[in-house]
C-alpha cells in the first residue's frame, strides 16, 4: 500500500458496462493514499455518474474541454504534467483505437496524448471485439508506444457469452500498479547518488540570428533523468536549447546554449557527482569570429566561416575523473559503430558507451524510440536491445550502470 501513497493518478473511464468497477478501483487508490483525478468520456456518464466518482475522489470530474457555464478550460497538458500514472479502466475498443491512432476528439484521449507518465490500459469488451484483428493491432501499437496493457480475464461478459474480454478486477489492477511502483522504488545502487546528465544540442552562433547546431531534441536525456529520479538519485541535467523537459519535478535542469557553456556547467557539477552520462549532441565546431551584427546578403559575397574545434566535454571529464566515479558516453554513428564506440571509450576514459545508429529506423534524433548497444569496460560482449520506447531504453541504460 505504501508504494502508491502520495502518487498522482489520472483515472480514465470510458463507456463500457465495466465502468461500475471503476468506483471500487478509485476507492482502492484513495485508500492507499493516492490523489486521483477522474477523466471520463461522455459515453461513460451513461454507465456511472460523475457525482459518485467526485464524492469518492474528492475532486470534480473532468469530462469536457471546458465548463459550460463558466468557460473554465481544463488543461490536458497540466494533467499530464501532474500525474505519476494514468490508468484507463475500462478501456473500450473505441477508445483503444483512438489512443492507438491519435484521434484526440475527447478530453480523455487528449490527456493520454499529453501524458509523460506511464500509462496502464485495462481493456473491457465482448470476446469477438477483443479477438478482432483491428483490436489486436491497436493493442500491439499501444504496447509499442510503451503503454502497459493489463490483460482482460476470461469469464461471463455483458452479452452473457463466455470468453476473454472481462476487465481485470479492481483489486488486480490495483496490485499491478502497486507492484510497478514497488519495483521502481526498490532499493537501487543509484539511491542517494548524484547523477549528472547532459542533453540536447548545443548552439554555436554565427551572428545574432544564425547558428550551427544539430537535430538533437533531448528526449533521451530527460528519459534518463526521470528514470534515475524514480530510482532515488539526485539528478542534474545540463541541457542545450530544446523544448524537451523532465516529467519528474525532482530533476534539476541547468539550461545552456553553447559547448563552452555546457563544459563550464559540467565542470561545476561533475566533482560532486557519482555518475555522469554524456547524452548531449555537442557541436564539434564553433565559428572562430562570430559577427556582432547580422550578416547581410545583399551586396556581399557569401561569408567564409572559419571553424575551430570545441572542447571535448566527455574527454575533459574523463581526464578529471576520480576513482569511483562512473562516466558514460553516447556514440551516434552511421558506420563502423562498434569500433567507433570502443575507440571512444578508450580515448575518453569512459566506463561505458551507449551506441545507436542512424542506420536503424526509429533510432537517433527526434524520435520517441531508440535501439542501442551498450559497451562496458571489461565486458567481452556488448549488451544489445531491440527498438524500444526511450523510456524503456533509459531503464536498460541505468540497469547497465547499476551493474558497474
Amino acid at each position: 500500500m505504501g508504494a502508491l501513497k502520495g502518487k498522482h493518478i489520472v483515472l480514465g473511464i470510458t463507456g463500457g458496462i465495466a465502468a461500475y468497477k471503476s468506483a471500487a478501483l478509485l476507492r482502492l487508490f484513495v485508500k492507499a493514499g493516492a490523489e486521483v483525478q477522474v477523466v471520463m468520456t461522455p459515453a461513460a456518464k451513461e454507465f456511472i455518474t460523475p457525482v459518485t466518482l467526485s464524492a469518492l475522489s474528492g475532486k470534480p470530474v473532468v469530462s469536457e474541454f471546458f465548463t459550460a457555464n463558466t468557460g473554465e478550460w481544463h488543461s490536458h497538458v497540466d494533467l499530464g504534467l501532474w500525474a505519476d500514472a494514468m490508468v484507463i479502466a475500462p478501456a473500450t475498443a473505441c477508445t483503444i483505437a483512438k489512443m492507438a491512432n491519435g484521434v484526440a476528439d475527447n478530453m480523455l484521449v487528449t490527456t493520454y496524448l499529453s501524458a509523460r507518465e506511464p500509462v496502464f490500459v485495462a481493456p473491457a469488451m465482448d470476446l469477438d471485439m477483443m479477438a478482432h484483428p483491428s483490436t489486436t493491432r491497436n493493442l500491439d501499437l499501444l504496447r509499442s508506444y510503451g503503454n502497459h496493457i493489463i490483460e482482460p480475464a476470461e469469464g461471463e461478459l455483458a452479452s452473457h457469452l463466455v470468453g476473454k474480454g472481462r476487465m481485470e478486477e479492481p483489486e488486480g489492477i490495483f496490485r499491478y500498479l502497486e507492484e510497478y511502483f514497488e519495483r521502481r522504488e526498490a532499493a537501487s545502487p543509484l539511491k542517494g547518488r548524484k547523477v549528472l546528465i547532459t542533453g540536447g544540442p548545443t548552439v554555436e552562433r554565427i551572428d545574432p540570428v544564425r547558428y550551427i547546431s544539430n537535430f538533437s531534441t533531448g528526449k533521451m536525456a530527460f528519459a534518463l533523468a526521470d528514470e534515475a529520479v524514480r530510482r532515488g538519485a539526485e539528478v542534474t541535467v545540463v541541457a542545450g536549447p530544446t523544448t524537451a523537459a523532465p516529467s519528474h519535478k525532482g530533476v534539476k535542469v541547468v539550461r545552456v546554449e553553447s559547448a563552452l557553456e555546457m563544459l563550464a556547467a559540467c565542470r561545476g557539477e561533475f566533482p560532486g557527482s557519482d555518475v555522469a552520462i554524456m547524452c548531449a549532441a555537442v557541436a564539434d565546431y564553433r565559428v572562430k569570429n562570430q559577427a556582432a551584427t547580422k550578416i547581410k546578403r545583399e551586396g556581399h559575397e557569401p561569408p567564409a566561416l572559419e571553424l575551430v574545434a570545441n572542447p571535448d566535454i566527455a574527454a575533459t571529464l574523463g581526464a578529471e575523473k576520480r576513482p569511483g566515479q562512473i562516466l558514460v558516453g553516447f556514440a551516434l554513428e552511421t558506420d563502423n559503430g562498434p569500433a567507433n564506440a570502443l575507440g571512444k571509450m578508450e580515448r575518453k576514459n569512459l566506463d561505458m558507451v551507449v551506441l545507436n545508429s542512424l542506420a536503424d529506423k526509429g533510432a537517433g534524433f527526434a524520435t520517441d524510440t531508440n535501439r542501442v548497444a551498450i559497451f562496458r569496460r571489461g565486458a567481452e560482449e556488448p549488451m544489445t536491445f531491440p527498438l524500444k520506447p526511450k523510456t524503456e531504453v533509459a531503464a536498460d541504460i541505468l540497469n547497465a550502470i547499476e551493474s558497474l
